[in-house]
């Protein structure tokens, strides 16, 4: 037989093809092998019946927290993401230097979840919550971060810092500054978590280069993207044009139905749209990712968009565009399937 898994019927929405219709997946060694109408069924030895059901690339959240057992943030990624539709998932920061090798070894490598990470420019990672890793900046030692993300450099994408007050205190731009230098040195991006910062969003994000992402981009904390009379500030907008990338990050208290709106409605919505999923959201309010995109269908994108900034944009910020977060032929052989609902729910942020 010609295929190993075949999935008929569906509504395929793939937005990096600009595809939205009736199509046949065809999987054969791990890939896309075929996306046509009315592929024959004797073709395959595994056929799945899709018809109803919408079809996407598997879904790729952006930011997450999966280092379970040692960051407090932690939770089990295959239960929480892949089988919640997300192929493939980023870690913001749980492990640093000191203990990135164990995260690679026990959850990396251990995860049918394809698992990515943000190094946290602090040595410790997220291990304990009532004490922020970036208080005493002794932590954000950029030598030993450079060392280990090269180690590893097949899985880490970057550098991450958390920014607000109850992770660093005022040495927010220090700690960006050791975060940016460990960065530049790899010729990687940084992730850069925002939202009652003690300086203002626009010192921060003048630091910011083309590929560095901003996440929690709409949250509701002090220093945000609006202005006091509601709209997008102008640092923002130099920003985007200069490449900065603007993430969702939902988590149970970053983001805000009312900024989101906002910010839409003037033409600034994220450049991609991820969970910030973790032990404190993953039961409410944040869920999953497909949760946090029918929130942001609610304010009014459309399928074909909200599945695009959680498939094609975040592959490209990953540098894993073509590979991931699209069903061309050649690609991995990562397939989400949805039921697209209609009727009266409750959504609620953060």
């Amino acid at each position: 037989m010609a295929y190993d898994l075949l999935i008929k019927g569906g509504l395929v929405v793939d937005p990096s093809q600009s595809l939205h219709g009736i199509r046949d997946i065809a999987l054969a060694r791990g890939r896309v092998a075929a996306v046509e109408e009315g592929i024959p069924s004797g073709q395959a030895k595994n056929v799945v019946d899709a018809s109803g059901l919408v079809v996407t690339p598997g879904l790729v959240d952006l930011h997450v927290h999966v280092f379970w057992g040692v960051s407090h943030f932690g939770i089990e990624p295959d239960p929480t993401c892949l089988s919640k539709g997300v192929t493939t998932a980023v870690d913001a920061g749980s492990a640093g230097a000191t203990n990135f090798a164990g995260f690679r070894k026990y959850v990396i490598e251990r995860s049918k979840t394809r698992l990515r990470a943000f190094l946290h420019i602090s040595a410790q990672g997220l291990p304990y919550r009532e004490i922020g890793e970036l208080e005493d900046l002794r932590w954000a030692d950029v030598p030993f971060a450079v060392e280990v993300a090269r180690q590893h450099a097949d899985v880490v994408l970057g550098i991450k810092v958390r920014l607000s007050q109850a992770q660093c205190g005022q040495n927010d731009l220090p700690a960006l500054d050791r975060a940016l230098d460990a960065a530049t040195q790899l010729g990687k991006p940084v992730m850069v978590h925002v939202g009652d910062t003690y300086s203002p969003l626009e010192v921060i994000l003048d630091r910011l280069r083309a590929g560095d992402v901003l996440t929690h981009a709409f949250t509701g904390r002090p220093h945000g993207v609006l202005d006091e009379k509601g709209r997008v500030i102008p640092a923002a907008l130099e920003a985007r044009k200069r490449g900065v990338v603007f993430d969702v990050g939902h988590g149970a208290g970053s983001f805000s139905f009312d900024v989101g709106d906002k910010a839409l409605s003037q033409g600034f919505g994220p450049t991609t749209i991820s969970s910030d999923l973790h032990h404190y959201s993953v039961n409410g309010p944040d869920y999953d990712l497909a949760t946090t995109l029918s929130k942001y269908m609610r304010l009014g994108l459309s399928l074909d968009e909200a599945v695009r900034l959680a498939t094609a944009a975040p592959a490209k910020v990953m540098g894993m565009e073509g590979r991931i977060g699209t069903l061309k032929v050649g690609a991995e052989g990562d397939v989400a399937l949805f039921r697209l609902e209609e009727g009266r729910f409750t959504f609620t942020d953060s």
